[in-house]
């Protein structure tokens, strides 16, 4: 399976499609039950091309993972594999090696900041941040960036970075596009975007005002409505991590790879997209009709 990249500022590249460790597989704290189904999955989607693995010490998943990853097959050095750090944010030197030790690697591709809300003060978002430009320093993360982070978060943390960000991922998706043109503030700042939760019009508001359209237009490329979801996602030049429980679920969203949606179609996703409001993750930070 070929996936397309996207070049970021310090050099690298990220594919354009993730498979998520997340989300359906999150642990809550405590739960310290080894997830085998896990595992087998990961290792499916790994054989079957998905090199670029989404993780997070969040989601209590490290473990299964890095098993996953050694009984792949899979080199190393062919794999993306991005993490994200929130629990360990007061020492995050401390978090990374004990995340590295779990997953049995040496380093991350992309490591990054999971959320914003540790920080009380620009005073806290800059020290985070020269922690993880010292990680960078290190080798035990090749590029390094932060996830749910709104523009005053970014613009806190530019202030006192000497290495800017290469990735801000956050929930983006046809009902979340985010307002005050964020994400083309981002990428004109030199920064990428990953999307999370990108399947929402599909999954989590069925019932939307895409529903006939994203139909329409899955029947016109004999594909599914989670394929031309992604497919939306790519190309607007947005990293899209996906999850899923059943390997079934990797060949549909393959098939994203597959296809190419014409720009009528993109538009038209994203014109009926913007008309409705849906946000899934971290809803206790927003107001209810807040798009930012």
């Amino acid at each position: 399976m070929d996936i397309p990249t996207l070049p970021l500022r310090d050099g690298n590249s990220i594919p354009l499609l993730a498979f998520g460790t997340g989300t359906a597989w999150f642990k809550e704290v405590g739960d310290v039950a080894f997830n085998q189904n896990l595992v087998d999955l990961t290792k499916a989607a790994i054989q079957k091309g998905f090199h670029h693995l989404d993780c997070a010490e969040m989601y209590g998943t490290e473990e299964e993972v890095g098993i996953a990853i050694k009984e792949s097959g899979v080199p190393r050095e062919q794999l993306f594999i991005t993490n994200k750090v929130a629990q360990g944010i007061d020492d995050i030197p401390a978090a990374i090696d004990k995340s590295l030790r779990k997953m049995h690697i040496e380093y991350y591709d992309m490591y990054l900041i999971h959320i914003p809300f540790f920080a009380k003060s620009e005073a806290d978002f800059q020290r985070a941040w020269k922690s993880m430009e010292a990680i960078q320093l290190s080798g035990k993360a090749r590029s390094i960036g932060v996830s749910n982070y709104l523009r005053p978060d970014v613009e806190a943390t530019l202030r006192g970075a000497k290495i800017p960000p290469a990735l801000n991922q956050i929930e983006f998706h046809a009902y979340l596009q985010r307002g005050n043109d964020y994400v083309p503030w981002l990428l004109q700042n030199g920064i990428q975007v990953g999307s999370f939760k990108g399947l929402t019009p599909a999954f989590r508001a069925p019932d939307g005002p895409l529903r006939e359209p994203l139909a329409r237009i899955a029947k016109a490329h004999d594909t599914t409505e989670a394929a031309v979801l992604i497919r939306w996602i790519i190309q607007n030049n947005i990293i899209a991590v996906t999850t899923a429980t059943k390997v079934e679920r990797l060949n549909e969203y393959a098939e994203a790879l597959k296809i190419h949606l014409t720009q009528e179609e993109v538009q038209e996703i994203t014109d009926i997209g913007a008309t409705y409001h849906f946000r899934t993750s971290w809803p206790e930070h927003f107001k209810e009709d807040d798009r930012s």
